[in-house]
């Protein structure tokens, strides 16, 4: 079966951008999750102590996840991270992170200027970075009668899943980490082998 995928960043990646004799150095890296992004933009902070701004951006999950963030840095409110992220949610990227370090040139750029700027920088750094694509992933977790395994064994051959792990007590419990677009057609068959009798549930429900 296809799977629906995302770009994420392969690696660290940097480009330059002069205007008006401001420098703006453009970073992109991975960051699979909050933490990540927020140690990055810490590391960027602590290697150009000078640095008039450090803008920045991340979608730390899959393109559609809420877990996003920007900041202007200092700059007029609106014209860095937002733009910024604006980029990126257009890209198709997630697992990212972006910064921009800006060294003052002594011009000022106004408003539309560094919008401009900002997302000039983001869309210059994406525009060569290498990347790898990710599969989104689901974590779920089923139990069922023994009766049922070499159809499950069956059925799991059929599908994207990772991860699995077993327990055998009194029934099978399996739990597996699905690609998300077969999530829904999986707990289908899943239900129709069993015949209704499989407990499912996601990992992260209580």
């Amino acid at each position: 079966m296809s799977t629906a995928s995302y770009k994420v960043p392969a690696k660290v990646h940097q480009i330059e951008l002069e205007i008006k004799r401001s420098k703006f150095l453009t970073f992109a890296a991975p960051a699979a999750d909050r933490q990540v992004a927020e140690d990055f933009i810490r590391m960027l902070r602590e290697q150009h102590p000078q640095a008039s701004h450090v803008c920045w951006a991340y979608i730390a999950g899959a393109p559609n996840t809420t877990i996003r963030s920007m900041s202007d840095d200092g700059e007029p409110s609106g014209t860095a991270g937002m733009p910024m992220l604006k980029v990126l949610e257009y890209s198709g990227y997630g697992d990212i992170v972006v910064a921009v370090v800006r060294y003052f040139g002594g011009t000022k750029l106004g408003t539309g200027g560094l919008q401009r700027a900002y997302s000039d920088a983001v869309s210059m750094v994406l525009a060569d970075l290498p990347f790898t694509l990710k599969v989104e992933r689901t974590s779920l977790q089923f139990s069922y009668d023994y009766t049922h395994d070499g159809s499950i064994s069956r059925l799991l051959e059929r599908y994207d899943v990772e991860s699995i792990d077993a327990n055998y007590a009194q029934k099978v419990t399996l739990s597996i980490a699905i690609a998300s677009s077969e999530l829904s057609i999986f707990k289908t068959e899943l239900t129709n082998i069993t015949s209704g009798n499989a407990e499912i549930f996601l990992a992260d429900e209580d």
